[in-house]
């Protein structure tokens, strides 16, 4: 992804001055074949002169505008700003509605009952503070539903050379495509990947300690972090295991790393690994229940020549599962899986890229396969309503980079026959 381009402000006039001192120089070279008609010039001048005046005014609008394909050390556009600040305060956001329109049937052709719904589902605000050029602190204040607040992230940097850094704080686990980069412009669907939810369950922050850095074109993350708490595992995945950084249980810790390589412009490809127990010290019989759990993913992503395609896949084991079932309780369809995974593929083009227009309109496909049931262990009986799929088709226009409007069909399916699709409508936005 491109790096964070800031200017100083300038007036619109300005840059529709220089826009057009810019175009009368060029004329000589935008001569077409004599063949061709006036109109034609004028089309073509008209053309180049609208797309100059585009480029210069983004140009001038300066240090608050947030490119949308942009990224620093991982994180999203609008929670990189802190570090483009030369000091002081920074302060960016983001934000989604979302409207889910059910269908009246599962798929087994039974009636539902889910009523359709339009939810305020998240907006945020980003504060930073950068005190100099190896130290600052960055934060993320969420507001959920409208009404429930949340610390989603709150860190200190600091640089020890100019490639590698030490942070410590309530951190986001560097795992997936989303779950670092989750500002509803960067993706083109309308809800998040089922993936990325119960199998890497974003949004996912613990506290931790680590080092970050780069090295040629290599990204990297290291960080040692409160483990998962294995309690709130069920059938459906990991994410009631998510503690949040609230009175986190840290009787079990988690190493965890990321590596991506982001040499080419627009391009990263990489992968990322958990390894902790999840236990948390509870025990079983006298005995203390580890549960180890290995989460890994590996991932692609990239936006250039009009394309959007990401990839991602995830795997988790689980060990001591049967007696962490006991733990909790559960038995049956109702039971943690020992092995879970899922993976998807996204794709979208720009089909306004070549029309000279500011806007974008990307079509979109997207296509997920999870199975968080993938293996279980006695006493625990698979549950076919697990084993999920989900086909997304749709559409995401922005008439800037930082602000969205998408359409999708979701047409879910599972083993069990009961999925229910819907159509989505998102609202999104960054700054």
């Amino acid at each position: 992804m491109r790096p964070l381009s800031l200017r100083a402000p300038a007036p619109r006039f300005l840059a529709k001055v220089v826009t057009v001192l810019a175009v009368t120089a060029l004329a000589p070279n935008l001569s077409l074949s004599a063949q061709q008609s006036d109109s034609a010039r004028i089309a073509e001048l008209e053309r180049r002169l609208e797309s100059v005046t585009r480029e210069i005014e983004r140009l001038s609008l300066g240090a608050d505008v947030v490119q949308a394909d942009s990224s620093i050390l991982g994180l999203g556009p609008a929670a990189s700003k802190v570090y483009q600040v030369t000091q002081g305060v920074s302060i960016g956001g983001y934000g989604e509605i979302l409207y889910e329109n059910f269908a009246g049937e599962r798929e087994d052709g039974v009636a539902s009952t889910a009523r359709d719904v339009t939810d305020a589902l998240r907006a945020i605000v980003y504060f930073g503070y950068k005190f100099d050029d190896r130290l600052l602190i960055n934060s993320e204040i969420e507001i959920e539903h409208a009404n429930e607040a949340y610390l989603e992230f709150a860190y200190v940097d600091y640089m020890l050379t100019d490639n590698v850094g030490l942070r410590a704080g309530l951190l986001l686990a560097p795992l997936g495509l989303v779950n670092e980069l989750h500002e509803p412009p960067i993706f083109l669907e309308t809800k998040r990947s089922v993936t990325e939810q119960r199998v890497i369950p974003t949004t996912w922050r613990e506290n931790g300690i680590g080092l970050f850095g780069t090295s040629g074109p290599v990204a990297w993350r290291a960080y040692v972090m409160n483990s998962l708490n294995g309690a709130g595992f069920t059938a459906g995945g990991l994410r009631g295991g998510r503690q949040r950084g609230t009175r986190a249980l840290s009787e079990s810790l988690a190493l965890v790393g990321r590596a991506d390589y982001v040499g080419v412009p627009g391009l990263l490809v990489g992968a990322s690994a958990f390894y902790g127990g999840t236990g948390q010290g509870r025990r079983l019989a006298g005995e203390e229940v580890v549960a180890n759990l290995f989460l890994w993913d590996v991932h692609a992503d990239y936006e250039g020549n009009g394309f959007d395609v990401r990839a991602v896949l995830a795997r988790a084991s689980l060990n001591d599962a049967r007696e962490l079932n006991q733990l909790n309780a559960l038995s049956g369809a109702a039971g943690v899986g020992d092995e879970m995974q899922g993976w998807y593929v996204e794709a979208g083009y720009d089909v306004l890229r070549t029309t000279g227009l500011a806007h974008q309109l990307l079509p979109f496909v997207r296509y997920e396969q999870v199975d968080t049931h993938r293996s279980t262990v006695p006493g625990v009986s698979e549950d076919a309503a697990q084993d999920v799929t989900v086909l997304s088709l749709g559409a995401a226009w922005k008439p800037i980079p930082q602000v969205v409007l998408k359409l999708a069909r979701q047409i879910h399916e599972n083993g069990a026959r009961t999925g229910l699709s819907q159509w989505n409508v998102q609202l999104g936005w960054l700054f």
